[in-house]
Order: C-alpha cells, then structure tokens, then sequence
C-alpha cells in the first residue's frame, strides 16, 4: 500500500472556499479509486496550508486513478472551482509507505 500526500499552500484569505473544494473530492475520490484519509488544515499555527491522504494498493493503481479523475466532470468542476478563486497558491504530491 502507499499514501499520496498532497500537501497544499493556500491563501489564507480562502480557507472558506478550500474547505468548499475539499468537502467535494470524498465522494469523487472513493468512485474513482482512491481512499480517501483525509484533508487536514491546522488548528493552530499557520493557516496557510493543508494536508490529503490518499492510500492506493500501488503507484499502477494510483495511475489509473489519475485516468478516471481526469475524465470526472465533478472532478473537473471542482479542480475548476479552486482555479477560479484562486484558494490554491501550491501543490505538491509525495509518496509514503507505513514503516
């Protein structure tokens, strides 16, 4: 099994709108493949950045997860959503496995 971490610089004037976009992907993230741990924002410290977790059985399963999110109309609206306000400054992924 391996984790994708997405880890996420934001705006910190649009938490408001991020939280939209991230209450939005559990259902779009299970149909397509993913499971989802979960999107995290601090509750304390720095407000802007946050945290996903997505497991996958392997990196060939998250591939074909990629596939079937970029032919998702809500995932394209939703990746649509936080273009348009703009409450997304970064993105990166990584990759963990469980020691």
């Amino acid at each position: 099994m391996i984790t994708c971490c997405i880890q996420y610089t934001l705006d910190p004037h649009r938490i408001d709108d991020f939280e939209r976009y991230a209450t939005t992907w559990p259902p779009i993230i299970e149909r397509c493949g993913g499971r989802l741990q979960g999107y995290y924002l601090p509750k304390e410290g720095a407000n802007d950045y946050a945290v996903a977790m997505i497991d996958f059985d392997s990196l060939a399963d998250y591939e074909v997860y990629r596939a079937a999110l970029a032919a998702d109309p809500d995932a394209k609206d939703n990746i649509a959503h936080a273009r348009d306000t703009r409450c997304i400054l970064r993105e990166s992924r990584s990759f963990l496995r469980k020691v």
